[in-house]
């Protein structure tokens, strides 16, 4: 299993153009062989930073996604913002572990 977090800094109130873009990627990242999540989120303590959190079966299926159509039309509604920072980070996990709430 891999886990990748994305952190992307953009200018505050921009992710809102990106919206429709944004819930296309969601849902259909989230069909593909091999996703278990896939979610953005915006920090409510810093509005420009908007989280990309994924977790993915296998490598394999991670560099599937990369060849996704949907993934494509993703990058050029991101190419319209004006991006001042991207982190990008993959973790492979062992076994999941529940944890007591």
């Amino acid at each position: 299993m891999l886990i990748v977090i994305v952190e992307v800094r953009v200018p505050e109130g921009a992710i809102e153009s990106v919206k429709d873009a944004i819930a296309t990627m969601e849902a259909e990242s989230r069909k593909e062989p091999g996703c278990h999540t896939y979610a953005f989120s915006v920090d409510v303590n810093d509005a420009t930073m908007v989280r990309i959190t994924e977790l993915w079966e296998s490598r394999a299926d991670l560099e599937g996604h990369f060849t996704m159509p949907h993934m494509a039309g993703f990058s050029a509604a991101l190419g319209q913002l004006d991006i001042q920072s991207m982190d990008v980070k993959a973790y492979e996990l062992g076994d999941a572990v529940p944890m007591p709430v």
